[in-house]
């Protein structure tokens, strides 16, 4: 995580926010008050999602079930019928 103190930010509100999209690096911005974490949109949205799936119940579960059976066991994609 990059860390910047807030007087920098100012300066370099901008290209810390590029990069924080471009590399999905989430930017720590210290004041004199505490800290505040800025996220990308795609990174938040993650996080966001893994968090509603771990409160699904079973999810979990079902989640690495599925991670651990073999592809020769898997569905394919186009057998699907959506």
């Amino acid at each position: 995580m990059l860390a910047t103190n807030v007087t920098s930010f100012r300066k370099n509100i901008f290209a810390l926010l590029e990069q924080t999209i471009k590399y999905n690096e989430p930017l720590s911005v210290s004041t004199k008050s505490g800290s505040v974490v800025v996220l990308s949109e795609e990174d938040y949205r993650s996080l966001t999602e893994s968090l509603y799936l771990s409160s699904v119940p079973g999810m979990k579960e079902k989640l690495l079930d599925g991670k651990s059976t073999p592809l020769s066991d898997c569905v394919a994609e186009d057998e699907l019928d959506w």
